[in-house]
């Protein structure tokens, strides 16, 4: 599988915009798979439940606000990162540290306010600490991501005031398997000549199951439409406008994989899985590069079923060794080092009347290091304990839910030449949501949440103090910071009919001391003529307010329109001064055509300008992204589909203002086309 990504050979070159390796290698390769399932049997998987309800209802059904990508639709949404897969979801955007980092912002909420999860267990990186740093995640062997918005995401941690992203990967195999079921991918071309591929297996006799699969992926640096620094910025502060064409130092280069069994009974199973990933990337700084690379053993298991007074219960628990080196002209310079324990007991009880619910533990302990001469933080071991529960009332066709957590956290810093004496500092943060759902008729409902949440100060918040590069700042923290404590409403319209469905919603948050970054406009003197502006971390009271919209409408046989948008407002209420950051206007619409093993998709994204900047912040021009796919399904047996994907048609220069780079670096590449392959059995 590895020859297929080595093939160097391009497209006559007198077709520029058409950057694409040869595709019919990956079409073999995608083909072969199917040889090997020529004697399997049928298999049905059963469907995942969707995060953001533990009693494992349909999204139709949940009261939080939730989008979830799988199966096709998920694969031909994939990017290199996780933030730029989700990008197109109401309400979630992404912090786009060039192509390779990026991470989810919900409802203009990033860093440690979006938990992000593998199989509902929290993943352990370094992403949330610095926006250079990439998620541990690699959307290529994700078979599900879900995306709860808003606060009353409680139960999953409790940090996550803006919501959570859970990607699912299936690597413990939880349902019975008789005999042997896959798929594989591989895709070519694209702004930055992306060679790519990955395959999945899972194979059993009806009681053990093995899952195993395989990624690789491999970047240039990426084309862009014009230069690299903005046309503001260079206005603003002289900076020259140089690297036109090509971000420099952008090109990346992972792989991993994984290994999983389980055994699975008639009402329930237990599986252990080990999983590692590489990633080797550029952080548009010359000779400098990112060398990540995570390993993380799993262990989960689930009974149902198993009496009148407790239904079922559920462990979950994952162990991270991470790692990565920032490598200087190719010596290591600063490491970042994050190993933990991370866990959760769920028993859910059987229905009490119209009751239903789950009562739960969880917990994690971690260990962060930062090693070199860039290190502004201290090495810290933070833990979290947390019970919490969650219910559910069924009044006929409606229901009432409510979740409560009560946690404790410790987070102790250690004793440091250059951080000095070790400091210790504990929090008890509490959260609770209320909220239902009234179904006016068979097409029509309405769903509201309260909640109030409370969120333990981070430790780069807590003792940050030194020169942050990636960001250009010089960043303080501050040890007697309380619990960062919101209030919150959202409520949503729905409306389904058949293929046709619409959900129109709203959000209020108010932050009585929200913790973020301030530049003090002060500067801090690293070497002799060389300075950086200071950054301190403040408690501030602050306001987030939106809307959010989607939909999908049968046009005619075949053909469907989809609609989209939302909008974010933010606001330091003490100086009625914006927050920073904050995406603008986005509204989008698509047309999707299908026939037989044809389909077709042209979607249209319009941003608008962001000039509610905080200050200190350069505003950012709107654009209109347009993107095409077209795709057909062979004529085989099983299911192998062809796909070609042309990003950015109109050549616009793409900036997305919740990206730290936003005025040195756009978000997206030059017009260019990607052909791959995909198939699953």
């Amino acid at each position: 599988m590895l020859s297929i990504f080595n093939s160097q050979a391009y497209l006559p070159t007198t077709y520029p915009f058409l950057k694409v390796k040869p595709v019919f290698l990956a079409l073999s390769w995608a083909l072969s798979m199917n040889a090997f399932a020529e004697d399997a049997t049928n298999i049905d998987l059963a469907p995942v439940a969707v995060t953001g309800n533990p009693l494992g209802v349909g999204s139709d059904e949940l009261v939080v606000p939730v989008s979830v990508l799988n199966g096709r639709e998920l694969s031909l949404r994939r990017e290199g990162t996780l933030g730029e897969t989700l990008n197109s979801i109401p309400g979630v955007s992404a912090t786009q540290f060039g192509p390779n980092a990026s991470r989810p912002i919900i409802r203009g909420l990033d860093a440690e306010r979006v938990r992000i999860m593998q199989n509902g267990i929290g993943i352990l990186d370094a992403s949330s600490l610095s926006f250079d740093h990439a998620v541990g995640i690699d959307p290529l062997i994700i078979e599900q991501i879900d995306v709860v918005r808003g606060p009353a995401a409680l139960l999953y941690g409790g940090s996550a005031m803006g919501g959570v992203v859970n990607a699912i990967d299936h690597r413990i195999p939880k349902e019975k398997l008789n005999g042997i079921t896959g798929r594989a991918e591989a895709r070519f071309g694209g702004p930055d000549s992306t060679r790519n591929g990955a395959a999945v297996v899972d194979v059993g006799n009806g009681q053990f199951a093995i899952h195993a699969d395989a990624y690789s992926r491999k970047t240039s640096d990426l084309d862009i439409p014009g230069f690299a620094v903005s046309r503001r910025k260079n206005q603003a502060d002289g900076t020259p406008r140089e690297n036109r064409g090509k971000l420099a130092d952008s090109s990346s280069e992972g792989n991993g994989g994984a290994l999983g069994a389980s055994l699975t009974f008639d009402h329930g199973y237990a599986g252990v899985s080990f999983s590692t990933l590489n990633n080797n990337y550029g952080v548009l700084e010359e000779d400098i590069r990112i060398d990540m690379k995570s390993d993380r053993w799993d262990f989960a298991t689930e009974f149902k079923d198993l009496g009148n007074i407790i239904s079922r219960v559920k462990f979950r628990m994952a162990h991270t060794d991470y790692e990565h080196v920032e490598l200087e002209g190719g010596d290591v310079g600063t490491t970042f080092k994050n190993r933990g324990l991370e866990g959760s007991f769920e028993a859910g009880h059987a229905p009490i009347g119209n009751l239903s619910g789950v009562i739960g533990y969880q917990f994690s302990n971690t260990n962060f290091e930062a090693l070199g001469d860039e290190a502004f933080v201290p090495n810290v071991n933070t833990q979290n304990k947390a019970l919490y529960i969650y219910e559910e009332l069924a009044i006929n066709q409606h229901k009432i839910t409510f979740g409560g957590r009560l946690g404790h956290t410790q987070v102790d810093s250690k004793d440091s030449a250059t951080f000095g004496a070790g400091q210790n500092n504990s929090f008890n943060p509490n959260s609770f949501a209320i909220g239902g759902l009234y179904k006016i008729d068979d097409n029509w409902s309405l769903t509201s949440n309260l909640s109030h949440n409370e969120r333990a100060p981070s430790y780069f918040e807590l003792y940050a103090n030194g020169p942050h590069i990636a960001t250009g700042q010089f960043e303080v923290g501050n040890t007697n910071f309380k619990t960062e404590r919101s209030n919150g409403i959202d409520a949503q319209v729905r409306w389904k009919d058949a293929k046709n469905s619409l959900s129109l919603g709203a959000y209020y948050t108010r932050f009585s001391n929200f913790i973020g970054l301030f530049n003090t406009g002060t500067e801090f003197e690293i070497e002799p003529g060389e300075f950086l502006p200071i950054s301190k971390f403040r408690a501030v009271p602050a306001t987030f307010k939106g809307l959010e919209a989607e939909g999908r409408f049968n046009l005619v046989d075949n053909l469907d329109l989809t609609v989209r948008g939302d909008y974010v407002h933010a606001r330091d209420t003490r100086n009625n001064d914006y927050l920073p950051r904050i995406s603008p206007l986005r509204l989008g619409a698509g047309l999707q055509y299908a026939l037989n093993g044809f389909s077709a998709r042209l979607d249209v994204l319009r941003a608008f300008n962001q000039n509610n900047t905080a200050e200190n912040e350069l505003a950012t021009d709107g654009y209109t992204n347009v993107t095409a796919l077209v795709a057909y399904k062979l004529p085989v047996k099983f299911n192998v589909e062809l796909f070609a994907k042309a990003n950015n048609l109109l050549n616009e220069e793409i900036r997305e203002h919740t990206s730290f780079l936003k005025d040195i670096a756009p978000a997206a590449g030059e017009r260019a086309l990607m052909i791959g392959a995909r198939a699953d059995f």
